[in-house]
Order: C-alpha cells, then structure tokens, then sequence
C-alpha cells in the first residue's frame, strides 16, 4: 500500500503528520511533483524572470511559496551540489526525495524526452551524507509544537516515525 502525496525540497510540510504516520503504518509515500512544478528544476533564478514559456512565467502559483528567500536558498544549493557532481539541479533533487524515509518511487512529469531521461538518471544517483545534510539544512521546516518539545524532553524514546522528522541528525 501506498499514499500519494506532495513532498519536495520547496515544500515539506507533510513531514510534521503525513511521512510519519506512513511510516508508522507501514505505507510507502509515491510522491507527486517532486520538483515542485519545476521549481527545483534550476531553471528558476533569484533575481532572474521566469523563463519564456515555463508555468512559473505565467499566473501558476501552485506549489504556494511562502519564503521565497528559503526557495531560492534552496535552488542555490541544489545548484551547487548539480556542478560539482556535473548533474542537473533535478537530478540532485529527486535523488535526494528517493533517499527519504518511506518515499517508495516519484511521480515525474517530465514534457520532453531529454526531462525523462534526465529525471530518470536520478535513480542511480547517491547523495553523500554532507550533500544531503545540506539540502536537509537549508529546506528544513521549522519544528513546531509539539515536535520541538519531543526533540527536547524525549529524544531517547523517539520511534522511527519521528526521527523521520525530528531525529537526532538534525542540529537544534
């Protein structure tokens, strides 16, 4: 069984209730937009228009975006890891989606077969652990209650469902 839900570097709010609930229950996450309608795609810049042509050029504003420092933050980081490895922003990505807990496959839309081929590249893409502590880093959501408290006052007794959000890899 699976639960087909949003979840990318832009937006991680499912991680608070949805990812640890899945994996408490012992459901796989199929994820949709991964790269959040292109957002994590590189093709978006600070301080740059939209490309001609791309949804975000237009009146799209699906995923909402309500830190548009923490987005670009992002994508300067997805970037960076993208050149050094000499990968597509998208690739850094979806690989760093399919190393998630429970996250089981992607949902791609890809529009042109050079997109597919890209995005499917990801698959054999490994992040190492100081990439994907950055990406961790710089997209993080705050910790709300009552997570922050559980990071305080019981971060021995966390089960796997929490850690998945609030683990011990996670810098106060």
């Amino acid at each position: 069984m699976s639960h087909q839900v949003y979840l990318s570097l832009q937006e991680r709010s499912a991680e608070y209730e949805i990812v640890p609930s899945a994996l408490e229950e012992g459901l796989g996450l199929l994820i949709w937009s991964p790269l959040a309608g292109g957002l994590m795609s590189g093709k978006y810049r600070r301080g740059q228009d939209a490309p001609p042509g791309t949804r975000h050029a237009s009146e799209w504003d699906e995923p909402p975006i309500y830190d548009a420092d923490k987005l670009y933050d992002t994508i300067e980081v997805l970037i960076e890891i993208a050149e050094a490895r000499g990968v597509s922003p998208a690739q850094v990505a979806l690989a760093w989606l399919l190393g998630r807990p429970g996250v089981t496959s992607v949902i791609i839309g890809a529009r042109t077969e050079e997109q597919l081929a890209d995005n499917l590249a990801a698959a054999s893409l490994e992040l190492s652990a100081e990439e994907t502590a950055r990406l961790e880093l710089v997209s993080r959501p705050p910790l709300i209650y009552p997570y922050w408290h559980h990071r305080k006052t019981a971060s021995d007794r966390l089960s796997p469902a929490d850690l998945s959000l609030i683990g011990p890899h996670l810098e106060a």
